[in-house]
């Protein structure tokens, strides 16, 4: 292994220290890196550039090289990154390195779409429970897992070390299904309902509004003003 590349797995192991104040922007990059650094590695790309990253992930090379310098000392001038240290450090900074367990409610359409998503992909984080109020849908089995009561929500939780969660549910329980989860340990979760959320601070919520970003979208498929 090159000295460079030694000093890169280093790095890598005390990335920890270094990465515990990045801004929730740089953070949501970080997964967009890693899916370009995948691709590359899969095609036995030894050695990746910021202006390779530009070109796979639409981003500028300036806004890379400042994410990835929040990193530690990676990168050589004018060759570029490691791809797989890269990848490996990105990974253990966003805590991919160990299993992320997951906790799903709502085994609707939506969520079964994700439910089987998820089990087809077989990477972290990776779904372990799935729970619905539904007695036809209790007991089925649903990307690898079987759709359990909201009643059980707590114990396989905390049996589970569950601490991320994703609400597939009607908005008008969204917020109800929210706090049971926090109240069980969760402290990040994904919110597909359309309902901002009222919780304490301390508690990361990303809302994913399908609607809304249809009804954006619409704006660039609407039909011409007439002349």
């Amino acid at each position: 292994m090159s000295e460079s590349a030694d000093q890169q797995v280093a790095s890598s192991r005390t990335v920890n220290e270094r990465v515990r104040h990045l801004s929730a922007l740089t953070v949501k990059r970080m997964p967009v890196y890693l899916r370009a650094l995948n691709e590359m590695s899969a095609a036995g790309v030894e050695v990746v550039s910021s202006a390779d990253l530009a070109r796979s992930t639409g981003l500028t090379s300036e806004q890379i090289r400042k994410d990835l310098a929040m990193l530690g000392g990676f990168g050589t001038r004018g060759v570029g990154y490691r791809t797989d240290a890269l990848r490996t450090t990105i990974r253990d900074v966003l805590g991919l390195e160990r299993e992320v367990a997951v906790g799903l409610v709502g085994a609707g359409h939506l969520g079964t779409a994700l439910a089987r998503y998820n089990e087809s992909r077989r990477q972290q984080p990776r779904i372990v429970a799935i729970f619905d109020v539904d007695p036809a849908k209790i007991g089925q089995r649903l990307g690898g897992c079987v759709v359990q009561p909201m009643a059980l929500v707590a114990d396989c939780v905390q049996r589970l070390r569950i601490r991320l969660a994703i609400i597939a549910v009607p908005a008008r329980v969204a917020q109800e299904v929210a706090e049971i989860l926090v109240q069980a340990g969760c402290d990040a979760l994904l919110n597909f309902a359309p309902l901002r959320l009222s919780l304490a601070d301390g508690v990361r919520v990303h809302n994913v509004d399908l609607a809304m970003e249809l009804e954006a979208l619409a704006y660039y498929v609407r039909e011409p003003d007439p002349v």
